[in-house]
């Protein structure tokens, strides 16, 4: 499946074997579930995404986290040292800037989070690119639910060891009553599919209606299957009273909406169960 899939990207990213840079096992180790699409990959010391050029933000970021990920390998990563900064390797006519956030309304919120990578300080700096930043709400979703969920990512690679993330942007269809005027000019309210979010900046960068997390535990067990949950979040202020396994969605759903395939290749039942409503449930069934 991989390696199938290694040779698209050779195919339809010129550029791909330069970005590698003796990296490739790193790669192989992150992407082991496979790609969920092949959109101007993009490769760094420590996640792979996939770029959207026309949305100046990630379609995905996939990460591989373990425990030595979690805390400085010798030297202190200092958070203060790092700058978020656009990636000159993108194009420029693709890229978003830092002046497209400023006096926006809206976060630089990471997709890899920065505490995700604190073993070395050139893996923290990484995932302040912007291409692994896009916009969102501040209070009651950055500062706080997103970041519950991150922190519970991390909670589950210090029990289990070995954690796959994947994170990006949904652009999620609605429902809105719309005026249609037939030829004798007559208007009909009628309910429409549509999809609708907002830009900032110059370079337009789009704003997320949603955001998702597939996350894949691995079993501690010889031959043990994995597990896996997904999670979707409206890109609002979320009540601090809210449980973030409310937001437990269908894999399936996000695929659907963002166009991704998750786990190519895999089949579903490859995976110890999903979803559990609580994180006790996970505890209980999953070693």
């Amino acid at each position: 499946m991989i390696r199938s899939q290694l040779l698209q990207l050779q195919l339809f990213n010129p550029r791909y074997l330069e970005q590698l840079d003796g990296s490739s096992s790193r790669m192989s180790e992150i992407m082991k579930y496979g790609f969920p699409g092949l959109d101007d990959i993009r490769v760094y010391s420590d996640f792979i995404l996939s770029y959207d050029r026309r949305n100046r933000v990630a379609h995905w970021v996939y990460e591989h986290l373990h425990a030595s990920c979690l805390k400085p390998n010798g030297s202190r990563v200092r958070r203060q040292e790092e700058q978020y900064q656009p990636d000159m390797n993108v194009p420029s006519n693709f890229r978003s800037d830092l002046t497209d956030y400023k006096h926006s309304g809206y976060d630089r919120g990471h997709l890899a989070a920065a505490g995700n990578h604190k073993s070395h300080q050139t893996h923290c700096n990484e995932t302040f690119f912007l291409t692994n930043i896009a916009p969102q709400v501040g209070k009651g979703f950055n500062h706080d639910a997103w970041n519950n969920l991150e922190i519970y990512v991390r909670e589950l690679t210090e029990r289990y060891g070995s954690v796959y993330v994947c994170t990006g942007p949904i652009y999620k269809p609605k429902r809105q009553l719309r005026g249609v005027r037939d030829l004798e000019n007559t208007q009909t309210m009628v309910e429409k599919w549509c999809v609708e979010y907002e830009v900032i900046g110059a370079n337009t960068v789009a704003v997320p209606t949603h955001f998702f997390k597939v996350i894949t535990v691995e079993s501690k067990l010889p031959g043990g299957s994995p597990y896996m949950e997904a999670y979707l979040m409206p890109n609002a202020p979320i009540s601090s009273n809210t449980n973030i396994r409310d937001f437990l969605a269908d894999i399936r759903d996000i695929e659907h909406i963002a166009g991704l395939q998750f786990f190519n290749g895999l089949r579903r039942s490859f995976f110890f169960g999903t979803n559990y409503p609580t994180s006790s449930g996970i505890y209980r069934n999953f070693e």
